[in-house]
């Protein structure tokens, strides 16, 4: 048995051996014919190269076959002289060749246990070889492998693949100086690639990948090659895609230094992508140093780059900005000093990122401090001191500074809405001269600003309706305040829209669930000057032969008398309602106008109370049809 065993063994020695020696004359034949001569002896000559090329792979192939040929016998003998072959050879297609036939007939396991050795090889080979080509299927081969199970992995880490292939990929790239970058980025590409399916939970071996593409980047004075940016895309789109959560690249401390390699173009997409995967995992970002990290990583979105002359097309420009708008909103943190860091920072971002950007940003940052500010309302407002920087107080401060810079760029009337909003937040917080302060820039904003007569319209409705909502102010006040709005809306450019406005007005004297703010005398007064105006835009209205506007406006004017007469305002009299509808029906007649189905429905309505009896049908019994 013994005997046998020997005999067995150097036969497969003696086979190794020959075909070693017929691997080698081979090769030596193969490189030694040149492509030269004639024509038609150049394209005979590159027919047999062509066969002896895959003899010389069919020689490697049949060593991989041979039963006998183990781990020791292939790390002893066979991958040595394989690789002795490929060193002393000096020919650049050959060493491309045997690398990667060494490489794809082998096992994995083989390729593993002897990575020191065939990586050795890789530095000493002809600059003109393309190493990416055979180094990155290499590890996309053994990461496979890695994957396959729990005792593979294991091997991997005693083996200290990862060290092995970044010393001998750090070695490649120092011996090749004249490597394109692209080749170099690739070599980190796959390095990284490996690192994620094997090392996941190691950030720093990430990093570390990082860190060397950046070394090698800084010597580069500037990526123009389209290929190499790709790659560069590719490596920082790794981690993103493997670990779902960008918080995660926010740890790896190189990766922002190799976002600065990128052409201004690329890293707007690239800033991109980064949104798009913080939106699609749904991923908060809460902590102020994580979100300055985050801000310096897109700043090619919120700022314009140094040397970017790119033309800016509006359309993409309002995409970008808008993903930033919605990017603030992913920013957040239930300790109120560290969400006001977060805005502070974002704050300082946006404004560098001058004018025309603010309209887009400084809502979502408005709408996210007063998410703070309503988490913390019923706190006092006037705690100070370094201790409790986060108070309502403080908040309102730098929104009021947000706000400002907003309408100066000019952005009036989405500024308007803002201090409206920020308003009724002052008033939840129970802090009635911050309020006051808002509606006071609100008018600033409307008399110095605003000067479209649609935009008015919409302003002074915007007003109303915060203004009613108010139960912060003192009588003195809220009298100032709606002194001021009725005022305004009285002087509207056309009629009917100061008619609306004027009976608008009506609702901030009459409150519900408001002690206090029932002023029946007022609301008549609104309504009557509201009639006025009506009576007025109807003699416009006969002079331009048309009393459809007119007539609407009227029927209005009842439904809100209607109104105030159901909620007990003892100004608004059964007759005068009865008198507004004999108006309207002697304008009807009169402009001998069509009916009205507004009217129509009015008037069904007030027969529907009557019939209803009770206390409300006997409060309308007395209108007259």
């Amino acid at each position: 048995m013994i005997m046998s065993s020997c005999r067995d063994a150097e036969t497969v020695m003696d086979a190794v051996e020959f075909i070693l020696e017929n691997f080698t004359e081979m090769n030596k034949l193969w490189v030694r014919m040149q492509l030269e001569g004639p024509g038609r002896v150049r394209e005979k000559r590159e027919k047999e190269r062509s066969a002896l090329q895959e003899l010389v792979g069919k020689n490697l192939h049949v060593l991989s076959q041979i039963e006998g040929v183990d781990l020791e016998i292939y790390k002893e003998t066979v991958l040595p002289r394989v690789l002795e072959q490929v060193v002393n050879c000096k020919d650049d297609l050959s060493q491309y060749y045997l690398m990667d036939c060494i490489i794809q007939v082998f096992p994995d396991e083989y390729h593993l246990q002897t990575l020191e050795m065939l990586l050795a090889a890789f530095p000493q080979v002809q600059p003109t070889v393309d190493i990416k080509t055979v180094l990155s299927p290499l590890m996309d081969r053994l990461s496979k492998y890695a994957a396959s199970s729990a005792d593979v992995l294991t091997e991997f880490l005693q083996v200290e693949a990862f060290t092995k292939l970044s010393n001998a990929i750090e070695k490649v790239i120092e011996m090749q100086v004249d490597m394109p970058a692209v080749g170099a980025i690739t070599l980190y590409v796959s390095l990284l690639t490996f690192t994620l399916r094997v090392h996941p939970d190691r950030l720093d071996y990430v990093d570390q990948v990082l860190g060397a593409c950046v070394k090698k980047l800084s010597s580069i004075p500037k990526l123009e090659d389209r290929w190499a940016t790709k790659q560069l895309v590719a490596l920082l789109s790794a981690p993103l895609e493997k670990y779902n959560d960008t918080v995660t690249a926010l740890t790896l401390s190189n990766y922002p230094r190799v976002m600065d390699h990128l052409d201004n173009g690329t890293n707007k997409v690239m800033a991109m992508v980064i949104i798009e995967s913080i939106m699609k995992n749904n991923t908060c970002i809460s902590t102020a140093d994580k979100v300055e990290v985050l801000f310096e990583l897109i700043k090619g979105l919120i700022k314009d780059l140094d040397g970017a002359t790119d033309e800016l097309d509006e359309e993409d420009f309002k995409d970008e900005q808008n993903s930033v708008a919605k990017l603030i909103h992913m920013l957040y943190n239930n300790e109120p000093e560290e969400m006001l860091k977060i805005i502070c920072i974002v704050w300082k971002h946006t404004m560098a990122g001058g004018p025309k950007r603010l309209p887009f940003t400084v809502p979502s940052l408005v709408f996210s401090a007063l998410r703070l500010v309503r988490q913390m309302q019923g706190q006092e407002g006037d705690i100070v001191g370094e201790e409790v920087p986060a108070t309502p107080k403080k908040i309102f401060q730098l929104l009021s500074q947000m706000i400002e810079a907003l309408s100066a760029v000019p952005s009036p009337e989405l500024a308007l809405r803002l201090y409206l909003q920020c308003a009724k937040a002052a008033n939840g917080c129970d802090l009635e001269y911050v309020a006051y302060e808002f509606f006071t820039q609100v008018f600033v904003l409307y008399e110095e600003e605003i000067a479209n007569s649609k935009a008015q319209v919409t302003a002074i409705h915007l007003i109303i309706g915060a203004l009613q909502r108010m139960n912060v102010f003192n009588v003195e006040n809220r009298d100032t305040l709606t002194h001021k709005t009725t005022g305004y809306s009285a002087r509207l450019l056309k009629k009917p829209d100061q008619c609306r406005a004027v009976y608008a007005c009506s609702h901030l004297f009459w409150v519900d669930g408001q002690d206090g703010i029932r002023d029946g005398e007022r609301v008549l007064l609104c309504l009557k000057r509201a009639l006025r105006i009506a009576n007025a835009a109807q003699q416009m209205a006969s002079i331009a032969r048309d009393s459809s506007g007119p007539l609407t406006l009227f029927v209005e004017i009842l439904n809100k008398y209607l109104y105030y007469f159901e909620k007990g305002n003892k100004q608004i009299t059964a007759a005068a309602i009865q008198h507004l509808i004999e108006l309207i029906n002697t304008e009807m007649q009169s402009d001998s106008a069509t009916s009205d189905a507004f009217l129509a429905s009015t008037l069904r309505y007030i027969q529907f109370q009557k019939q209803r009896g009770g206390v409300m049908g006997a409060k309308f019994e007395s209108i007259k049809l």
